[in-house]
């Protein structure tokens, strides 16, 4: 009742109930009045199925009487500290309180009090402020099958931990933030940091593997301090990974390279750019233009890729490669051809009746995949792990059975079977294995934008970085935000590298251009299904307040760009050099057949491209 609710635009207050979750029961916040039909009088709108004919009442002074008594139970123990609570402003029990009209306390005895226990470095136990809901317990052992957490105790001394304080050895644990209705769990590197309503924040995608779950990051005076999961059902659900979460180091890290350098020395925008055009066109009277080898990334955005392409044909460069790895990029690009109609997003293997999981380390490669596996196993799919062992499988949050070949997995009279399957490991015989398989198949990429990564480098037919450098003919190598290595060929006389991360190469390169992460600009990924999904700028680029050195701290003049924000997406890197060569002007890098993604609904569901 409480959906049919929500689709007929009516908020049910409530605690425990949670979509994915299902209903418990427990909160008792959720009480309605049923006037007529099958059910009749005061029911937990939860746990009541709808039917036809129910006429239900949400204003009802029984049902009201009963919520407003729920809530003040609730708060009997509460210790009232939203002052310095980081659940203030995006609380659930903050919310219901004032909705239900509780403003005055009654109770004057003595609070029950717990002892919180230390649960690492990422999340704040609280456990003074629990009201409990159960979902904490629910979402850590039922749905992403934890063990190192539950619930002990009775009555009023129930308490939600650990046996011992320790670190939450469960990859999802970080949902605990999320799923929590009031300040139990709280995400404690932000913590004191802000307020809900300072962040700035948009629709994002996660940047940490190459499934694209949905994310909403959450920055502060050019500091990414949290990223919490944003729902798409077609992809990652209500959750993410501690992956996704937790990992903000890169963005915020002090060794980011924010300015253009030349052999070192810190110069300006166009002097860069003007010095990599002359470095360019000496190489090429020296050598020729097929000593010009242009690298793109499976993690630099579709735009940028896009355009590398572009900028190749006006340069006239001998090579234009988008992998690093031989291995890696034949694997990655028969996947992308070899997926078609049988590609299945994390959804449909939610849904899936017997999965086979091939030639991958899925809590590695992709962790919500093994939250999707673990779903389907809930509901009564058979699990297969085709020719591994190792002790690190014993942490799948899913029982399956080992067999030895992909043949003896018995797909036949299966519903919705699937195969998973890898690419880390570059057995591309391995990927034609799986996609001639009576299954359908989702693949596993090493990066957010591999998919699209792999479909120009079949349309360009390039090869590898890793291939052309042997051969020695190539003498200068411009990089966008690939992870080519440092100890390059002696023969490369040229050497420039656009990038956001502080690489060995990047500090080897005799031109540096700073570009920005996908934080800090709009662009598009294609996930590992062959879905492109459009992420948002969430921050203003420049270095963060917190941690300045006093020696770098911004001139006290007026400006517009702060110290360190003078940085560029690498597409408009791109298309500058692309007019700096002869070509023309590019205002908008998707363009021709790509031209539908520029309207795609950031938070929407993505649109499958293949």
């Amino acid at each position: 009742m409480i959906e049919a609710a929500r689709k007929a635009g009516i908020v049910i207050p409530h605690f425990c109930y949670h979509p994915a979750l299902g209903s418990a029961g427990a909160c008792r916040l959720c009480a309605m009045k049923f006037l007529e039909g099958p059910v009749k009088g005061i029911q937990m709108s939860c746990m009541i199925p709808a039917q036809d004919g129910m006429v239900v009442s949400t204003t009802d002074s029984e049902a009201v009487q009963m919520r407003s008594l729920v809530i003040e139970w609730v708060m009997l123990n509460h210790p009232h500290d939203c002052p310095v609570c980081d659940e203030g402003g995006e609380c659930q029990l903050q919310d219901y309180t004032v909705a239900g009209g509780h403003a005055i306390r009654r109770y004057k005895g003595k609070k029950r009090t717990h002892n919180n226990q230390y649960l690492g470095e990422n999340i704040r136990h609280e456990m003074n402020r629990c009201i409990h809901c159960y979902r904490c317990v629910r979402f850590y052992q039922d749905f992403a099958g934890g063990d190192d957490f539950g619930v002990m105790g009775r009555a009023n001394l129930i308490y939600f931990g650990r046996k011992d304080s320790g670190v939450l050895e469960s990859p999802f644990s970080g949902n605990l933030v999320d799923i929590c209705p009031t300040g139990v769990f709280t995400d404690k590197p932000a913590r004191f940091r802000a307020r809900y309503w300072d962040y700035d924040m948009a629709p994002s995608v996660c940047p940490h593997c190459s499934l694209g779950c949905n994310t909403v990051p959450m920055a502060r005076y050019r500091e990414l301090l949290k990223t919490t999961a944003r729902f798409n059902d077609k992809v990652n659900g209500w959750f993410i990974c501690d992956k996704g979460r937790f990992g903000n180091d890169r963005v915020n890290s002090p060794e980011r390279p924010r300015y253009p350098l030349i052999d070192g020395e810190r110069v300006g925008w166009d002097e860069a750019l003007e010095a990599l055009v002359r470095r360019v066109g000496e190489v090429t009277r020296q050598y020729g233009t097929e000593s010009i080898a242009l690298v793109g990334s499976p993690r630099m955005s579709l735009e940028g890729n896009l355009l590398l392409g572009q900028l190749a044909a006006c340069v006239k460069a001998g090579l234009l490669s988008y992998f690093i790895g031989a291995a890696e990029g034949e694997a990655s690009m028969a996947a992308s051809l070899l997926v078609g109609e049988k590609s299945r997003s994390m959804a449909e293997v939610r849904e899936a009746d017997c999965i086979a999981l091939f030639n991958c380390d899925l809590l590695e490669e992709g962790p919500m995949m093994a939250l999707a596996v673990r779903q389907a196993w809930r509901n009564g799919a058979k699990i297969f792990l085709v020719g591994v062992s190792s002790p690190e499988l014993k942490k799948l949050p899913f029982e399956f059975s080992a067999v030895d070949l992909i043949d003896e997995v018995p797909f036949a009279g299966c519903k919705s079977p699937v195969i998973i399957c890898g690419t880390a490991s570059a057995d591309i015989s391995a990927v034609r294995k799986a996609a001639g398989a009576p299954a359908g198949v989702t693949f596993l990429f090493n990066a957010p934008n591999s998919f699209a990564a792999a479909m120009l480098a079949v349309e360009s037919q390039s090869p590898a970085v890793s291939e052309a450098l042997a051969g020695g003919k190539i003498k200068a190598v411009i990089a966008f935000e690939a992870d080519i290595p440092a100890d390059l060929p002696v023969g490369v006389e040229l050497l420039a590298v656009a990038d956001w991360m502080p690489t060995d190469v990047g500090r080897k390169a005799g031109i540096f251009l700073p570009v920005t992460s996908h934080l800090e600009m709009d662009g598009t990924f294609i996930n590992n299904e062959g879905r492109a999904q459009r992420f948002k700028k969430v921050m203003n680029p420049g270095l963060p307040i917190k941690g300045l050195d006093p020696l770098l701290h911004p001139p006290r003049v007026h400006g517009k760009t702060p110290q360190g924000g003078d940085v560029r997406p690498s597409w408009q890197v791109i298309a500058s050099l692309i007019e700096r060569f002869g070509g023309e002007r590019v205002a908008e890098p998707l363009d021709g057949k790509w031209a539908a993604l520029r309207n795609l609904d950031p938070e929407g569901e993505g649109t499958r491209i293949s």
